[in-house]
């Protein structure tokens, strides 16, 4: 048992906790300095995330994995029943509430963590040829990425659902997929922009996107570029950055918590801050290499990468006027529990997949 416990601790990928940790720590330290019941709270988020980090990492996920599609189509069922039974707020339709605790969920949040194992799971049932999937085999696979893209576009929930889509074709992409099937959908995507635009989205995200590209940004971002804009190369103090100490800045903790970070730390703290994601992305996304011959981990750590980019960029993108303003946090530095709580559970699963790959090689001997 004591050899087993340190094969399981050896194979722990310690490198992508360290890379974590700094924006953990960052991100409360931004909190505490402009509110300090919200950091409060965040401390109760992070407690909360460490539980669930040791809970799931614990789980048999390798010995129960035939049990992925069947988590999938539960999440399905969830995003489904947000379309009858669904709490609306501000004209959008996430939420269910859950009987006798008084709380909601938002499945668009929950079915993530499954959707990106499941095309895991998918992968290694069905690895590619030597020449990248083909056709049928990519027909199959979108039907998995498309079902959930469609409901969460439904809630409306643009901004995750468009997430997801990326995210599971960029899977595929990363794993091997004939490059005409890209050449044809870069195709028909650029010939259906005009359509989906004037028939598919709706009214306030045609405004968004107005006033993206209008002259003029909308007064969360002109506060926003002009937080960035004051903090200089090196930053302010906490007491002289006034768009966040002053209230201009709108959501500083949350949604603009980029804006508030380089007011105080500047064009430097900026870059170091954008360095340490890339190495995060970059340190997933070289598991490819590393593990060929195990597609749940490449699939999962690609996964987890892509999704990680693609919030990072968007919001950054987003806060200096590059990107239409959407609800897309930055990783594992915003304010917030549901988004925070789900990158760590992500974080775990892949620690699971990682350690406990040699799991049927642990069991045989141990019976011997």
């Amino acid at each position: 048992m004591r050899l087993f416990d340190k094969r399981i601790v050896s194979h722990f990928d310690y490198l992508l906790i360290i890379l974590i940790l700094p924006l953990i720590l960052l991100s409360y330290h931004l909190i505490s300095e402009t509110n300090e019941t919200l950091a409060n709270k965040q401390l109760i988020y992070f407690s909360l995330s460490l539980l669930f980090f040791i809970g799931v990492f614990l789980l048999p996920i390798r010995k129960h994995i035939r049990l992925i599609p069947l988590f999938y189509w539960i999440g399905i069922a969830l995003l489904l029943a947000v379309e009858f039974w669904g709490e609306s707020r501000l004209g959008a339709k996430r939420w269910l509430s859950v009987p006798f605790l008084e709380t909601t969920i938002q499945p668009s949040e929950i079915i993530k963590p499954v959707f990106i194992l499941m095309i895991g799971y998918l992968v290694q049932n069905r690895p590619p040829p030597h020449n990248g999937y083909g056709l049928k085999d990519f027909i199959y696979f979108s039907f998995y990425i498309l079902l959930p893209f469609v409901l969460i576009a439904k809630e409306p929930d643009l901004g995750t659902a468009l997430v997801l889509l990326l995210v599971g074709y960029g899977i595929l992409f990363v794993i091997g997929v004939n490059w005409k099937i890209w050449a044809t959908i870069a195709l028909i995507v650029g010939v259906s922009s005009p359509l989906s635009y004037t028939y598919l989205i709706k009214d306030y995200q045609k405004k968004r996107i107005k006033d993206f590209i209008s002259e003029k940004p909308s007064y969360h971002v002109q506060q926003s570029i002009i937080a960035i804009g004051s903090g200089g190369f090196s930053g302010k103090d906490s007491d002289e950055a006034t768009q966040t100490q002053l209230k201009f800045l709108p959501i500083a903790t949350s949604d603009f918590i980029f804006s508030f970070f380089v007011e105080r730390y500047g064009f430097l703290g900026a870059v170091l801050l954008i360095v340490l994601y890339t190495l995060l992305v970059f340190h997933l996304l070289l598991m490819n290499t590393y593990f060929k011959d195990d597609f749940v981990i490449r699939a999962f750590a690609s996964g987890v990468g892509l999704l990680i980019f693609l919030n990072m960029s968007v919001n950054i993108l987003m806060v200096i006027g590059f990107a239409p303003v959407v609800g897309l946090p930055l990783p594992l530095f915003s304010y917030g529990g549901s988004s925070f709580i789900n990158f760590i559970v992500l974080i775990a699963i892949l620690e699971n997949l990682l350690a406990f790959r040699f799991m049927d090689m642990y069991d045989f001997e141990r019976k011997l």
